[in-house]
This record gives structure tokens, C-alpha cells and sequence, in this order.
């Protein structure tokens, strides 16, 4: 137990909280303590009835059975993974910037979710977050199951159609202008320990090497591969 309790207190904190409510609420509606019926995002319930929690128990809770057990897994292994690379890589060190990329990426998922009826919307979120993780890292070489080998950038397509046959977007380059920016509130709740630029105009890999190579820096070799699951 206690090697379990180290692993979960290494994990950074807003993955840490992510990843426990994405475990604990599946978990109260399996043991029945709350009924399920509450946590689904039903667009007339969240809008005519002001059942207001609704969004966000849709976004941690999934139906965990005999023929969902493994999607859930895999999705929370995806969760655990590419949060924790995101927030310990490209926002080390700036909490606040990747809460407010959470709570955007969120937002946007909710919207959706009332106008297409998803009445679940972990996945989406966890997806939003691997496909931001592809895009900064959209030149390294990935290994997916049975030795299949593609470039980062094809990662969400490809577990996009994973979840699609086990189971029954967002148009961004992350580069360019800096049209979001985080609020101040959420600097001064989960300040940021060290500088560096703010929002989401955080350019792609591609860019950051033509950019080290014409500032004449360090260069970084981008294209080693790695396997799914190694740290």
C-alpha cells in the first residue's frame, strides 16, 4: 500500500486530482451510493431543471461493466499518461496555465456535448488533452500496439478509432498569435515557479527547432522514439 500511496502522491497535482475523481465517481455509481442517472449530461435536465453539477460529473464518470471495464481502463491509462506529460513538459512549472487549458478545453467539451446530446464526456476531454500533447510533439516517432510505428501527430486518429472498435477535434497548430490568455485569479491560486510564455501560444516542435537553429542554441533530438507507457 504504501508503494501505491508514493506512486499516486508523485503524480503532479492537477493530474492527481483528475485522475482520482475520474476513478472515484465511476466508483460511487458502481457501488450504487449515488445513482448513475445523476451523473450523465442530459441537456433538459442541466437546462430546464438547474441540475447544475451535471457537466462536471459527466466529465469524470463512465459506466464501468463487464463490456466497458477495458475502455475505461485504457482511457485512464491515457488520462495518467499524456496529463502527466503535459503538465510536467510543456507546462513545468505553470499550474495556472494548464488548468486554464483544462477548464478551456472543458468548456469547449460541454458546449458540444449539449448541442450533439454526448452525454459522457471523459473520453473527449482526456482525448483533448492527448491530441495538445501529439501537436507539441507532432515530429517524434510513437510505437502503438503490434510494432505499428507513425509520427506523434497521427496518435489521436489512430486511439481515436481504437476507442471507436473497442467501444462500440480541435483544429489547432498551437502556434502563432496568443489569442487566450490565462486570468490573473488562477496565477495567484497556482503561481507559476518559473518564467516563460503564457496561454496557448506555445509554438510547435517543428518551430522550436527552426528557431534553435537559426539562433545558433542547443539542439534538441527530436526524433527518438519511445513505447507507449515508458516514462
Amino acid at each position: 500500500m504504501s508503494d501505491i500511496g508514493d506512486w499516486f502522491r508523485s503524480i503532479p497535482a492537477i493530474t492527481r486530482y483528475w485522475f482520482a475523481a475520474t476513478v472515484a465517481v465511476p466508483l460511487v455509481g458502481k457501488l450504487g451510493l449515488i445513482s448513475p442517472a445523476y451523473f450523465f449530461l442530459w441537456p433538459e435536465a442541466f437546462l430546464y431543471r438547474f441540475q447544475i453539477w451535471r457537466p462536471i460529473t459527466a466529465t469524470f464518470y463512465f459506466p464501468v461493466g463487464p463490456g466497458t471495464g477495458f475502455l475505461y481502463l485504457v482511457n485512464l491509462y491515457f488520462l495518467y499518461q499524456y496529463s502527466t506529460r503535459l503538465e510536467t513538459g510543456a507546462f513545468d512549472g505553470r499550474p495556472a496555465d494548464y488548468l486554464f487549458m483544462l477548464l478551456f478545453n472543458w468548456i469547449c467539451i460541454v458546449i458540444t456535448g449539449l448541442a450533439m446530446d454526448m452525454q459522457l464526456l471523459m473520453i473527449p476531454l482526456i482525448m483533448s488533452v492527448l491530441y495538445v500533447w501529439a501537436q507539441l510533439n507532432r515530429d517524434m516517432i510513437v510505437s502503438f500496439w503490434f510494432g505499428t510505428r507513425f509520427k506523434a501527430c497521427y496518435l489521436p486518429w489512430v486511439i481515436l478509432g481504437f476507442n471507436y472498435i473497442i467501444g462500440g477535434s480541435y483544429p489547432m497548430d498551437l502556434g502563432g498569435r496568443n489569442f487566450l490568455s490565462t486570468p490573473q485569479f488562477l496565477y495567484r491560486w497556482l503561481p507559476s515557479r518559473r518564467g516563460g510564455v503564457s496561454g496557448f501560444g506555445v509554438p510547435p516542435a517543428s518551430m522550436r527547432r527552426a528557431a534553435d537553429q537559426n539562433g545558433g542554441g542547443g539542439r534538441h533530438n527530436w526524433g527518438q522514439g519511445f513505447r507507449l507507457g515508458d516514462q
